[in-house]
């Protein structure tokens, strides 16, 4: 029997619930924007998701995270749906993740275990493969007990003397051995890597940052006329990639830089420190964000943080409000007596709110729609030419553009 021509076998995907807790740090509205967040991940790495569960406690359960009637409410749920996978939105310790795969009798992940499963499936070049796998391997180091769980010890005794390793210390020992192999591999990637920029000269640097799923990729594609993959899911972007940009007649450098996301596992900010030196050697910032997200403005104070962490938030920095061709807002009514919030802000509303005030400037664009790119490429030549005239004090071919007002 032959298959029809227009017969395709489709690849199975998992399904998955996600869990997630509402406590002083986090009210009910940002923990739902967290599963939200989590379930795009979630759908990046290419699971269905089911259902979101959510608790209300203080402190996560030591033992098993969620209180015992909400694991007993999920165990359930996984049961009647035959669910592979429970995620977890918070990194849970070695003892929590054991006991839930026990009493749920199916895959569970945490936040961190899935961003570096996104990682290691969008990793294409040896240096970000690198740099994936030595996240995976610090993470994992603490996590061997659960892993061998379905292993005794080596009994001691008359015949049985010897070395003495148990499995768990033998492969202990071998992730160490392979994590000091794979630092000092990268070292001699950051070597290459800090030659290939002196090699750049004193050309000024750009670097694009920010959130990620902003649309830097899409931008970059359009100030440098090149074909950066760029697509609206999580973390398209892992490798740097730089390219020369001419706006007007000044030359410059832009590179695209790995998305920032919260709660980003702290061995991935540790591994990939070579990808963001990028980002510490620049010399200017364009910190790119979606206004079309509700919670834009706490995606900007993640990324700050982030690049506080990294010693790069002294930068001059432009803040670029992207998509705002998808920016929609509640226009209150105007016998409306209830007090104005955020939804209620229209686009004229934010560019006269902190943004306003920010010695930073603000510009408005759709990358998409190619709506104020001029502008935009007027305040880069602005904010490009302070710095090139300093390193190349004879030119005087540069032009005096007006800066736009929008």
């Amino acid at each position: 029997m032959t298959r029809p021509e227009n017969f395709e076998i489709k690849e199975y995907q998992e399904t998955a619930i996600l869990v997630g807790l509402i406590n002083k740090e986090q009210n009910e509205t940002l923990a739902k924007e967290y599963l939200d967040e989590l379930e795009f991940l979630a759908d990046t790495a290419g699971a269905i998701v089911q259902k979101h569960f959510l608790q209300k406690l203080e402190i996560p359960n030591p033992a098993t995270f969620v209180g015992k009637g909400k694991l007993e409410e999920i165990i359930k749920h996984v049961k009647i749906h035959e669910t592979d996978t429970v995620i977890f939105d918070d990194e849970l310790t070695p003892t929590q993740l054991r006991n839930i795969e026990r009493e749920l009798k199916c895959k569970v992940l945490d936040r961190t275990n899935l961003i570096l499963d996104i990682f290691a499936k969008r990793a294409q070049t040896a240096h970000a493969k690198t740099q994936v796998e030595l996240a995976q391997l610090q993470y994992m180091l603490p996590r061997l007990t659960r892993m061998w769980t379905h292993l005794e010890r080596q009994r001691g005794g008359i015949g049985m003397r010897g070395p003495g390793e148990t499995q768990i210390e033998t492969d202990r020992r071998i992730i160490l051995d392979k994590i000091s192999r794979l630092k000092d591999h990268l070292k001699k990637i950051d070597k290459q890597k800090a030659t290939q920029r002196k090699n750049r000269g004193k050309m000024v640097r750009a670097a694009l940052v920010g959130y990620t799923n902003v649309g830097k990729s899409t931008l970059m594609n359009l100030l440098s006329k090149s074909e950066v993959f760029a697509e609206n899911k999580l973390f398209a972007t892992l490798d740097t990639t730089v390219r020369k940009v001419v706006v007007h007649n000044i030359p410059f450098l832009l590179a695209d830089t790995v998305g920032f996301i919260r709660k980003l596992p702290h061995g991935l900010v540790e591994s990939f420190k070579s990808t963001l030196d990028e980002v510490r050697e620049a010399d200017i910032l364009v910190h790119v964000v979606d206004i079309s997200h509700p919670g834009f403005e706490e995606q900007i104070n993640i990324v700050t943080q982030t690049l506080e962490e990294i010693d790069a938030s002294d930068k001059p920095t432009l803040f670029l409000f992207n998509k705002i061709d998808a920016f929609s807002y509640v226009e209150k009514e105007d016998d409306d007596l209830t007090p104005v919030t955020k939804e209620n802000y229209s686009l004229d509303d934010w560019k006269k709110s902190w943004m306003a005030k920010s010695k930073s400037p603000s510009i408005f664009i759709s990358a998409k729609q190619k709506t104020n790119v001029e502008t935009l490429k007027n305040r880069l030549y602005h904010e490009v030419k302070k710095i090139h005239v300093t390193r190349f004090p004879y030119n005087d071919f540069l032009y005096d553009i007006p800066l736009d007002e929008e």
